[in-house]
């Protein structure tokens, strides 16, 4: 009996390791994403940040349990809509598809979004994104929503993996001047996404 329960433990041990090995293996990984993130900033003519204000980037710790798998349909009869912005105007966009997934054994669903000022160019004619706005938008998260970004291989055989840890924020949550999609109605979830990026930690 006491040799059961030794080996009971010791595989608890072990997957317990195992578990904390993937978490820290994310956590880097994240982290990684999160610096070329604060770069791209940098790299970015119209950027409305500076060397100096990259630490006043916020975001939720990095956790797996926000990087969904989730089911995708197309929707390829869906007609071209105007989306608005931030500066009053709208902003030609086609429903790609939707995404169903999971999250505290509760079903939710986003709309895929592709714009067709982009299709046409070359460097961009694949991206698509999601703006949403959930619990947290407004109090620890920008008011205005946040995005994820996609390339449609991103989609394959009706799935596609869904890292609300890499969720951002549009410029307009830095600075004014900009025009920046307003996620749509249906892009609004009750759920609270802690994950992620936060509210901009200095006074606009």
């Amino acid at each position: 009996m006491k040799t059961v329960v030794h080996w009971l433990v010791f595989w608890v041990m072990v997957s317990y390791c195992a578990m904390a090995q993937q978490v820290s293996t994310y956590a880097d990984s994240l982290e990684k994403h999160r610096e070329n993130y604060r770069q791209d900033f940098l790299k970015s003519a119209g950027s409305p940040l500076k060397q100096e204000d990259l630490s006043f980037l916020r975001f939720y710790e990095a956790n797996p349990k926000f990087k969904i798998q989730a089911h995708f349909e197309l929707t390829p009869d869906a007609e071209p809509f105007t989306m608005a912005t931030s500066d009053g105007k709208r902003t030609a966009y086609v429903k790609f598809g939707i995404v169903s997934f999971e999250v505290n054994n509760k079903t939710y669903q986003l709309s895929v979004y592709r714009s067709p000022a982009l299709m046409k160019m070359p460097d961009y004619r694949d991206y698509v994104f999601i703006p949403f706005r959930d619990g947290t938008s407004g109090k620890e998260t920008y008011g205005g929503g946040r995005y994820l970004d996609f390339r449609l291989r991103d989609f394959q055989n009706g799935h596609v993996t869904i890292d609300f840890n890499k969720a951002y924020n549009p410029y307009c949550a830095y600075s004014d001047g900009y025009s920046c999609p307003i996620p749509p109605r249906e892009n609004h979830l009750t759920v609270r996404l802690e994950a992620g990026e936060k509210n901009y930690g200095r006074e606009r």
